[in-house]
């Protein structure tokens, strides 16, 4: 439920801001965070920053890709990280309250993360995408999306009776890096698809940062009038072009509630470049320097609803400090401005 929290005064009138009260946030770091990383991740640090993730408070982690890890390199150690995960002693007395995601964008990725979960190690949800836009979608998934809607129309009962969650993506909601711009009412119309066909949360997708704050309050309010239900939904926000916190503040006025993003709001595209090797990941670049794409910064976006006085029953300190060190794993200065400049001070500093 939403609560008017900032108040601005102009001419005598009181107008208010209004936003959710407690929002849901999962962090999607470890798979889509790493996959634009054109050095291969070490499993151990993928690990270890899944586990300060979860000791952080996160319940919804995005872990791997089970897609074949030939023309993406960095996910072909998604078995020992699933596995990793499960047998950690660090999480051991969180697990079981924590949501793991797998990708699985095709027939045999999801039949190897059912086959994983029958042997007890295998993803709690799998995610299937579709794009809006029709050439996207096939450069992503090797379909076309007639094709892809009768997959996974087979075998989402598939992953349902293993005991498996499914969320289905609708990508390029404000444009395509391909064609260009999309129109917003065809999404609408595929997230209806998704939940009709047993998808149990849809995420929707800013796939390359052309979403601009009045076109995301736009979306979102169209969509949470057409299927008026927020915890079915999660926001997917790029910050290419530096709009990202704002098109979360967008999102949140409009009335959604629940959010994804990744430390130092790394991520993008699966690199085409791993260790000094050229793969196929899902072809040439989007962008003309393959360092400037990113999604919305974890420790920027829980840092400003703090401030903002929105619940989200994280560990923020914690989430920084995991920052700072996922800056050392990846070896650069990453986006994080709440790294570089900390929190806001809660109280006085009693120096003079």
């Amino acid at each position: 439920m939403n609560k008017p929290v900032v108040k601005v005064f102009n001419s005598g009138k009181v107008k208010s801001m209004n936003y959710p009260e407690k929002v849901t946030i999962g962090d999607i770091t470890v798979r889509d965070g790493f996959q634009h990383e054109e050095k291969f991740i070490p499993t151990e640090a993928k690990l270890w920053v899944a586990e300060q993730l979860i000791l952080s408070g996160f319940k919804h982690i995005e872990l791997t890709n089970l897609g074949n890890p030939k023309g993406m390199p960095q996910f072909r150690d998604a078995d020992a990280l699933l596995k990793g995960i499960r047998k950690s002693k660090a999480v051991a007395h969180l697990i079981d309250g924590v949501s793991i995601t797998a990708v699985t964008i095709r027939e045999k990725a999801i039949e190897r993360a059912i086959e994983a979960r029958k042997e007890g190690w295998g993803p709690d949800r799998i995610l299937l995408m579709v794009s809006t836009s029709e050439s996207h979608h096939r450069k992503n998934s090797g379909l076309s999306l007639d094709e892809y809607w009768k997959m996974a129309e087979k075998y989402i009962p598939l992953a349902h009776d293993a005991g498996i969650k499914v969320n289905g993506t609708v990508s390029t909601i404000w444009g395509c890096p391909i064609e260009g711009p999309t129109k917003m009412e065809k999404a609408i119309d595929f997230t209806k698809r998704w939940l009709d066909i047993g998808a149990n949360d849809v995420e929707h997708a800013d796939h390359d940062g052309s979403a601009s704050p009045d076109r995301v309050y736009r979306y979102f309010s169209m969509l949470l009038d057409s299927i008026p239900n927020p915890e079915k939904h999660i926001v997917h926000l790029h910050t290419t072009r530096g709009w990202g916190l704002a098109n979360v503040l967008a999102a949140l006025q409009a009335g959604m509630t629940n959010y994804e993003s990744t430390l130092g709001g790394i991520g993008g595209q699966p690199a085409n470049f791993v260790d000094g090797v050229p793969v196929a990941g899902t072809g040439s670049y989007y962008y003309k320097d393959p360092g400037i794409t990113g999604l919305v910064t974890t420790e920027d976006m829980v840092v400003m609803m703090d401030e903002m006085g929105i619940q989200t029953n994280l560990d923020i300190d914690r989430i920084l400090e995991t920052g700072a060190m996922t800056e050392r794993i990846v070896g650069r200065r990453l986006r994080s401005e709440s790294i570089k400049n900390g929190r806001i001070p809660k109280s006085l500093s009693g120096k003079a």
